[in-house]
C-alpha cells in the first residue's frame, strides 16, 4: 500500500492581490459643504421674506392676491420644515460619530 500524498489530488491556485478600491473622484469646482448649508439657509430665509412680503401685499396694500400669498406662504413652509429636518439628521449623525468609540 502506498502512501497518500496530499499533494497529487489538490491543486492550489495563486492569491488574487485584494481588489483596489478608488477614492471617489470629487470635482474642484463643486462647493463645499459649508456652502451649501449656508446657500441653503439664505434660500430658506429668501422664501419667508417673500412670503412676508406677499402677506404685506395682500392685508395693507390690497394688491395681492389670496393665490399668490398661500403659494408662497406654503413654499416658506415647506422649505422651513426640509431645513429642520435636514438639521435633525446632521445632529443625529453628529450624535453618532460621538458615541463610536475609539
Amino acid at each position: 500500500m502506498e502512501p497518500l500524498d496530499i499533494r497529487d489530488r489538490v491543486t492550489l491556485s495563486p492569491i488574487a492581490p485584494p481588489p483596489v478600491v478608488e477614492k471617489p473622484k470629487t470635482d474642484p469646482q463643486a462647493p463645499s459643504f459649508d456652502q451649501l448649508l449656508k446657500d441653503s439657509l439664505q434660500a430658506v430665509d429668501r422664501l419667508k421674506k417673500e412670503a412676508d412680503q406677499a402677506i404685506q401685499q395682500l392685508t395693507v396694500d390690497g394688491s395681492g392676491s389670496i393665490h399668490n400669498t398661500m403659494i408662497a406662504v406654503e413654499k416658506a413652509d415647506l422649505s422651513f420644515r426640509l431645513m429642520m429636518q435636514i438639521r435633525n439628521k446632521i445632529i443625529e449623525a453628529y450624535q453618532e460619530v460621538m458615541r463610536t468609540q475609539v
